[in-house]
């Protein structure tokens, strides 16, 4: 059997060997593609020199070319400190005596790398998925965590879309949102809304959208609503912006029902237009100066702000409700008090967090999640609605477990009311041609 020797932990690693196309630790000399910077530069980080070499040859045969390794934690450390732009993407066992695979990601995590990590162990999915979310918010980019011994096909999934241009997390433009910028975008109508279609997984039929604000800021451009949404509440403005979308998504509903398109929209509300006691008597008044009914527009509420509602919020809830419109209970499963929140607010749809959707199949931490929630749901009589469906894979999985509804970039992106007619005729063309919903 072909072994590597059990190399000193102190032993010097050359980062530059990456250049010259030398594996680290291995004296053989590898062929470079014409681009090398089509690849990453891989660091394995394992005290088991076996491991690390099965590895390494298992990465090899794939067809990457640029591989490095260390036996510690202390001694990656020490390389990466020395280096930290000469590694793309560090593969680390979490599984290591002394300074372990978590306090190793802690430190790499404060110190000037900024590549990506796969985390490897055996300890089970449930644990891995606590790491990854006690490194949430730093400077590394988890690409995922695989169970040892890694399968080739899980390994390429989470290597093959890496790319100098994207592997590099990019710091976002600094912008602060000012209390008389938002009086002046409230004056001006500065906003803009963009749509994402929502449809039936049984049929594939479109049934709604939701409406989604940006900002068109003169100086800093397109403004997605998570950059200014709180600033908004924080500074006593998002009942403007709350009733202009209302406006808006109402309008547009108007005229896509004129035009023989019978479809819902979900809007999106805050908490503190909610505490407004007039808050539903004004919704009521907008909806029936229009062509549509309340039955038609659905206010999502999201789980991890709502807590618990006070009298206010609470009644207007239930009067909203008895006029028939539609609540939802959105990023279902990210608050503290779901099933609470499910007894105590009349809701009508559940929609479940991207985060229990991606991947969910063979994801025995979150597969369990996504099925009782859909399981809650129904016997709830609450429609179910999976955000965040990226793949054909996850829309398969859900029509498999009985979800109702679902929205996500595989089905179609946000965008202005005017491209939904076209989004729609292509849709309907890709359902019948692909097999979507089956013979």
């Amino acid at each position: 059997m072909d072994m590597w020797p059990a190399y000193a932990d102190s032993l010097p690693v050359p980062l530059e060997c990456f250049e010259r196309g030398v594996a680290v630790r291995d004296a053989m000399p590898v062929k470079l593609a014409a681009d090398p910077r089509t690849q990453p530069r891989i660091l394995l980080v394992d005290d088991d020199p076996f491991m690390l070499g099965m590895q390494s040859r298992t990465l090899r045969g794939m067809g990457y070319q640029m591989i490095g390794t260390a036996g510690s934690a202390d001694v990656a450390l020490t390389m990466l400190g020395s280096k930290p732009d000469a590694v793309d993407v560090v593969v680390c066992d979490l599984n290591m005596p002394g300074v372990d695979g978590i306090e190793f990601l802690q430190r790499l995590n404060a110190s000037a790398f900024r590549g990506s990590v796969i985390l490897l162990s055996g300890e089970g999915v449930g644990i891995m998925h606590s790491v990854r979310k006690l490194l949430a918010g730093g400077n590394l980019v988890i690409l995922g965590a695989l169970e040892k011994p890694a399968a080739r096909s899980a390994i390429r999934t989470l290597l093959d879309p890496w790319s100098p241009s994207v592997d590099r997390r990019a710091e976002p433009p600094v912008f602060r949102v000012i209390e008389a910028e938002l009086c002046t975008a409230n004056r001006e109508r500065q906003w803009l809304l963009h749509y994402q279609p929502k449809v039936d997984l049984t049929t594939g039929a479109l049934v709604g959208t939701e409406a989604l604000i940006r900002w068109s800021h003169p100086i800093h451009g397109l403004i997605y609503p998570d950059r200014f949404i709180g600033a908004a509440e924080e500074l006593g403005a998002i009942d403007g912006v709350t009733d202009w979308v209302l406006r808006e998504a109402v309008q547009q509903l108007s005229r896509w029902h004129a035009g023989n398109l019978r479809i819902q929209m979900a809007v999106n509300v805050s908490m503190d237009n909610l505490r407004s006691p007039s808050f539903a008597q004004r919704l009521s008044a907008l909806v029936h100066g229009s062509f549509v009914s309340p039955q038609d527009l659905t206010l999502e509420l999201t789980e991890s702000r709502l807590m618990s509602p006070g009298a206010t919020t609470l009644e207007s809830l239930v009067r909203l409700r008895m006029q028939r419109f539609g609540l939802s209970i959105d990023d279902f499963g990210t608050g503290h008090s779901s099933l609470a929140q499910l007894r105590d607010v009349p809701f009508t749809e559940l929609k479940i967090d991207r985060g229990f959707v991606q991947g969910a199949r063979d994801n025995r931490l979150i597969r369990p999640i996504l099925e009782g929630s859909i399981g809650i749901a129904k016997r709830m009589g609450l429609r179910s609605v999976a955000e965040g469906v990226e793949t054909e894979d996850d829309w398969h999985l859900l029509r498999e477990i009985g979800c109702d509804q679902a929205q996500g970039y595989f089905i179609g992106r946000p965008m202005p009311g005017k491209d939904i007619p076209a989004w729609h005729a292509d849709w309907k063309t890709k359902i019948k041609r692909s097999g979507l919903i089956g013979s």
